[in-house]
């Protein structure tokens, strides 16, 4: 069925729903084909809201019978829904319809994933399993009961009563439709026990296809990890009997926060030393963390309509960052979360995609899981909290919790909390949750007679809808350093709330080097001229870890950007900088690997946009490969002396410190294999006893053109590893040469391996693909033409996965003419495909404006 025409959501129009849930009652029969779902459904008027008209969301359902207590109906259907004429009071609606789940290949609804049932509801999901209000500000008690010969019948909540092909669950606390969950399936359990503070004993599942019961151990040591987290640092503790958590192969989304029933992303949760990274154990701790904190930030509390999204997402954001650097460590995880910022908000407040944290329209919601609700809501959390300290948040968010469980709550109620609680009037910091676009703030300063002066002025660019923009109420953390390096201010948090401020310092004997924006308080670009010589000192001396790495990070950007204009060298002074940092053995391992790599190809672009100048992927490409070049021909001793000393020896361990170290020698050899041919990185992976250490080292050869034999023996050892082959696919083309990157990702579509339909499987192809600029970008448009022509292909099957890729597009505008016109063609492409979903068609028409 070709999709309705779109319709665009206003968050203006919002209306109370005319109707409430008090029960509803679930009976699924399972089928492949023809699963009957059996509702019943307890309403009753909602005395705030209007009832001229009973409607209920419904898509793909084929209504076999419906009653209303108990006497028979006829509503009328549409393609989105049906309406009914209804009692004036409390009524139960029952309705019994017929759904296919194996032709269910959107991964939205109920579908199959390998032989497993399995369903994903947010965000409108359970509309395409029965006929109900699907709106998140509709909270009912959910019972389920579950028929079909699958050995493991799992629904939310607490088990009720099962037996031979049946199970009945019951969910206690009221939930919208889109924390829905059912799993059924061959499963096996990883289990364990939790008692909370409260004297609740958990009990504790990681359900899992057979053959994957080895990898999850560390996936149950991280859910543990994040209960006692959570009831020691928010006083919340876990509200069931029991939790369970799902892997499943097909699934849209990294994971689910389902009530009791968490569905992840296999490689979301999976995970052992040789099939996974580093990397990949911090994720996961993540990941799990996260969906498991949504238990009080999105399912307690919910939204009261998906513009609200930001308020479980943002918070819940915060909250999980603010685990990881507990765990491991906030320096270099405030580092990290900032690359992140900048790569993909920062790209997106850039762009025709803009948007702010709380959009006011819509036309399909998915199209709205963004960089900017997720990771620039959780900056704006943090915001919050530097403005009214440690106390004035833990009090906040205090009140929130009591004044809101059970609720749908908005951007109003949650910052209401906070003026309650501080007393802080937050009507112009209100404005970060309207306000698209990423702010700039210029520096500028003087120092007369002991008395230094810094000017603070900022402005925020037009953005799509929004040509003119207010100042918001931004929180600045300076500090000033002597020239020596000493520290003479020590943080000192600034509010600029006016387009410009100035700030005094009195009493300094000398004109101090101000360390401004330190810890990333506030997501804004900072332009801020300095010389080379007060960032070393920066560089060497500053208290603040982030704007230590800050200053480096500017001096490595500003040595490439010398390289793509001109071909200049690096300078001297700026190799004896990363000696000293690469060399001081008190500073962190991963501290040390974060300062030696360099900026990315897309921050390079990034900065000469904001020049004016236009990029030019090829030349960035060659630009930074020069500098890496030469970064290594300059530190080879220091590099080889590094490189022996972060060896790890023993057991695997995926903890902070030992990953650290792992980090540090896999930067520095991917240096080193620039002058030995690959000597070292092939002796690596040979000798690799875990998933970190092999792939680093088949990259590093991959980088320099070698590394075929590695790669076919890497094939061979994990072919029948799914998630670990999404890394064999990612990798050579991530790895390959600009000209060569289109023709590889082609060719890899052709690979027995290739499941296209498999939205990793896709991603690990397409997605490394769109991230190779240089590759993606070619000057003839085959990499768009590729990308267009399969995108095409897959928005039939799955259109969410299609629509966010289609973002490979966003920054069109960068570009010189001849990439615009090609890449615009594409685009023009697929918006004239028939039958396109609305997801793609939105995303589409906001690329090409």
């Amino acid at each position: 069925m070709k999709d309705s025409a779109p319709q665009t959501v206003y968050l203006a129009d919002y209306a109370a729903p005319g109707w409430l849930v008090d029960s509803v009652h679930l009976t699924f029969r399972l089928d492949p084909e023809a699963t009957r779902v059996v509702s019943r459904i307890a309403f009753r008027p909602n005395p705030e809201g209007t009832q001229d008209r009973f409607y209920l969301d419904g898509e793909n359902l084929k209504l076999i019978g419906a009653t209303i207590d108990g006497q028979p109906v006829t509503p009328e259907i549409t393609a989105t829904g049906l309406t009914c004429p209804v009692p004036d009071g409390p009524f139960v609606w029952e309705a019994d319809v017929e759904i296919a789940p194996a032709a269910n290949t959107a991964l939205d609804g109920l579908y199959m994933s390998g032989g497993m049932y399995c369903t994903q509801c947010e965000a409108e999901g359970f509309r395409k399993i029965t006929y109900y209000p699907d709106r998140p500000d509709v909270m009912g008690v959910f019972s389920v009961r579950i028929e079909g010969d699958m050995p493991v019948l799992l629904s939310n909540g607490n088990p009720v009563a099962s037996g031979d092909g049946w199970a009945e669950w019951h969910d206690p606390w009221p939930k919208p439709a889109y924390l829905f969950a059912l799993v059924a399936g061959d499963l096996v359990a990883h289990s364990d026990l939790f008692t909370t503070t409260e004297g609740r004993d958990v009990a504790l599942n990681i359900w899992v296809r057979p053959g994957d019961l080895d990898k999850c151990a560390f996936g149950m040591t991280a859910l543990k990890a994040s209960m006692v987290w959570d009831e020691q640092v928010y006083g919340r503790a876990y509200d069931l009997d029991l939790f369970n958590i799902v892997a499943v192969d097909d699934f849209n989304m990294g994971a689910m926060e389902n009530k009791g029933l968490n569905i992840f992303n296999s490689s979301c949760v999976l995970a052992k030393s040789d099939t996974s990274t580093d990397a990949d154990f911090e994720r996961i701790e993540a990941i799990i963390a996260h969906e498991y904190f949504h238990n009080w930030t999105g399912n307690r509390i919910t939204c009261r309509d998906w513009f609200q999204l930001c308020l479980k997402e943002g918070l819940t954001v915060f909250r999980d960052q603010t685990f990881t650097g507990d765990l491991r460590g906030h320096a270099v995880k405030r580092i990290d979360d900032a690359l992140t910022l900048r790569a993909r908000q920062f790209r997106e407040d850039a762009g025709p995609l803009a948007h702010p944290v709380r959009p006011a329209s819509f036309v399909e919601i998915n199209n709205f899981y963004t960089a900017t609700v997720y990771e620039k809501g959780a900056e704006l959390v943090g915001m919050l909290k530097r403005l009214v300290g440690d106390d004035g948040y833990r009090a906040a968010l205090t009140l929130y919790f009591d004044r809101h469980d059970g609720q749908a709550a908005t951007i109003e109620d949650w910052l209401q909390c906070f003026t309650d609680a501080t007393g802080r009037d937050l009507t112009q910091f209100a404005l970060w949750y309207a306000q698209a676009g990423t702010p700039q703030i210029t520096v500028t300063d003087d120092f007369v007679d002991g008395t230094y002066h810094l000017t603070l002025a900022q402005m925020t660019p037009p953005t799509p809808g929004q040509p003119d923009k207010q100042p918001l109420h931004i929180p600045v953390a300076v500090g000033l350093l002597a020239p020596d390096g000493s520290e003479v201010v020590p943080t000192r948090m600034l509010e600029l709330t006016q387009a410009q401020q100035t700030y005094t310092f009195a009493g300094l004997a000398a004109r101090p080097i101000p360390s401004v924006l330190r810890d990333f308080s506030a997501p804004v670009i900072l332009n801020h001229t300095q010389s080379a010589a007060d960032r070393g000192v920066l560089l060497a001396h500053d208290s603040d870890p982030f704007n230590r790495w800050e200053a480096g990070r500017i001096l490595a950007r500003d040595v490439l950007l010398a390289a793509v204009r001109d071909g200049k060298a690096p300078d001297p002074a700026y190799l004896d900088g990363l000696r000293a940092t690469l060399t001081d053995d008190q500073l962190h391992p991963a501290f040390r690997a974060r300062i030696l790599a360099l900026p990315s190809e897309q921050d390079v672009a990034d900065a000469l946009v904001r020049a004016g100048e236009t990029p030019d992927p090829d030349r960035i490409h060659s630009a930074r490969r020069q500098v890496r070049q030469a970064i290594a021909t300059a530190l080879d001793a220091q590099m080889d002396a590094v490189f022996a000393t972060m060896q790890v020896p023993g057991p695997y361990d995926p903890r902070a410190e030992d990953a650290g170290r792992r980090t540090l020698g896999n930067t520095v050899l991917s240096y080193l294999t620039l002058l030995d041919a690959g000597h070292r990185a092939a002796a690596q992976y040979e000798g690799a006893d875990n998933m970190t250490q092999q792939i680093a080292a088949l990259g590093c050869l991959l980088d320099i053109g070698a590394g075929q034999q590695e790669l076919a023996a890497f094939r061979a050892q994990w072919q029948g590893d799914r998630l670990v082959m999404d890394k064999w696919f990612g990798l050579q083309i991530a790895r390959s040469d600009p000209a060569e990157t289109v023709t590889r990702a082609e060719s890899l579509t052709r690979d027995p391996a290739f499941d296209w339909k498999n939205p990793n499987r896709f991603r690990s192809v397409f997605g490394a693909l769109a991230g190779h600029m240089a590759g993606f970008h070619r000057q003839d448009g085959a990499g768009y033409d590729l990308l267009a022509d399969w995108l095409i292909k897959l928005d039939p099957l799955n259109p969410q996965t299609t629509a966010r890729m289609v973002t490979a597009f966003d920054a069109m505008a960068r570009y010189d003419a001849t990439r615009q016109e090609l890449m615009r063609a594409a685009l023009t492409r697929i918006a004239r495909t028939p039958n396109l979903s609305r997801d793609t068609t939105e995303m589409v028409a906001r690329i090409l404006g």
